[in-house]
């Protein structure tokens, strides 16, 4: 085994793993900063939106979570509370913190009939993608309640 050998083999590793991490997500979220940041629903922090939105608007957001739905008369205020994190019913999602990508995605499929609700489904077939980028900031960039089983016995 030549001397070169070693040297090349620490080059191949090196190379792999600047490429893995290239490729990988380029910022890691911690629950610290969730509360910030919207989880780029949105398309804020040039990152574009997994659900294909346009930029969200966070005050538009919060305008348009007052808004009564023609569907059941309510706005998502009167069921998950002013900042996401009261729901009327307990069988209601938090929303506040919530990753905007995952809130998008879900206005997405309730708008399409894809995933089916009595009370959102109706909710959301009116919502224009702007209302959903717009919403998906809103509650996104909200303090979170959301808990995860971590420590969970």
């Amino acid at each position: 085994m030549t001397k070169a050998t070693p040297f090349k083999r620490h080059a191949i590793a090196l190379s792999v793993a600047l490429l893995l991490a290239a490729c990988s997500q380029s910022q890691v979220e911690n629950s610290a900063d969730s509360a910030a940041d919207p989880g780029h629903a949105s398309g804020e922090h040039g990152s574009g939106s997994s659900a294909g939105l346009p930029a969200g608007r966070i005050a538009a957001g919060e305008a348009r979570a007052n808004v009564k739905g023609k569907a059941t008369g309510q706005s998502c205020i009167d069921c998950h509370g002013a900042d996401g994190n009261q729901p009327i019913d307990p069988t209601y999602p938090k929303l506040g913190g919530q990753y905007g990508d995952y809130l998008a995605h879900a206005l997405q499929a309730y708008r399409a009939g894809d995933r089916q609700h009595p009370l959102m489904t109706g909710q959301a077939t009116d919502l224009s993608d702007q209302d959903i980028a717009d919403l998906a900031a809103y509650f996104g960039s909200r303090p979170s309640q959301l808990r995860d089983l971590h420590g969970v016995k």
